[in-house]
């Protein structure tokens, strides 16, 4: 085998265990959302949603707000595994229509949910602290930019751009999964809320906050960059980089679930 092989192989390899390691993770958020609260939801159990702390999702005489953070969050459901299918190549090869469906399913989705967020954000108020609401704002921003490049470039049939476009879009669409996981890796990492508060505006909290979707933006335009190059040692060392992303994303499903959803069900 050559050495160029190898270090492809190498990449190729680290870039499917983060993607198990993240489908994994992503699989146990849809069920806790469908546990937690789809079940409130749909027993009526309003009140219910606020059972887990820091946002109130309920509040009383709300209905606009109330009817809006439902669907914000039971379609997060929806649009995450609608996003992971994306990502099957298998998928995409035998079930060429099914991927289309599911692809335009994946981009409404999440128009509305980067919508509503800025309107939970804005208009009620649903955030912890200022550096959140910004945060927020800055990738529903990204999401609604990234939706419609990938959904240009697919209406002109352009596939390898909108390919690009299209996982860029489930990296931000992810965003609030990824700081979930990326705050509970830290947690785990560091056997404690270090730099972390209730009103997430420590410095942790900062860097999580934004880069719940910029570091996962910024790893895929580097392992996008090693595919391309030539570079055997380029392709070893971004693999190297990924196997960290994995590693460190499989501690922060295991908190996630341990200690952030498994509580509340």
């Amino acid at each position: 085998m050559s050495s160029v092989s190898f270090s492809q192989k190498t990449l190729s390899g680290a870039g499917a265990l983060w993607f198990t390691v993240a489908a994994i993770g992503q699989m146990a958020f849809i069920g806790f959302i469908l546990a937690f609260y789809g079940v409130r939801t749909a027993t009526g159990n309003f009140a219910g949603w606020n059972d887990k702390p820091l946002i109130d999702g309920y509040i009383k005489g709300d209905d606009a707000g109330n009817v809006v953070f439902a669907a914000h969050v039971l379609l997060a459901s929806v649009v995450t595994l609608c996003g992971l299918m994306q990502l099957i190549p298998a998928l995409r090869r035998k079930w060429p229509r099914l991927h289309r469906w599911s692809g335009r399913t994946f981009m409404v989705i999440a128009i509305f949910m980067a919508l509503s967020g800025v309107w939970l954000t804005v208009v009620r108020g649903t955030y912890l602290s200022v550096i959140s609401a910004v945060a927020i704002l800055i990738n529903a921003a990204l999401i609604l930019a990234f939706v419609g490049l990938a959904w240009r470039h697919a209406v002109k049939r352009r596939f390898e751009q909108h390919r690009r476009w299209a996982m860029r879009t489930f990296m931000v669409v992810s965003g609030v999964w990824f700081l979930r996981v990326g705050l509970m890796g830290w947690v785990l990492i560091n056997r404690g809320p270090v730099g972390m508060t209730k009103t997430m505006s420590g410095p942790a909290d900062i860097v999580m906050t934004f880069g719940s979707y910029l570091i996962p933006l910024a790893i895929l335009e580097l392992y996008e960059a090693a595919q391309r190059n030539a570079n055997g040692a380029l392709k070893v060392l971004m693999a190297a980089v990924l196997a960290v992303a994995a590693a460190y994303t499989a501690a922060g499903v295991f908190g996630a679930i341990a200690f952030m959803w498994g509580p509340y069900l």
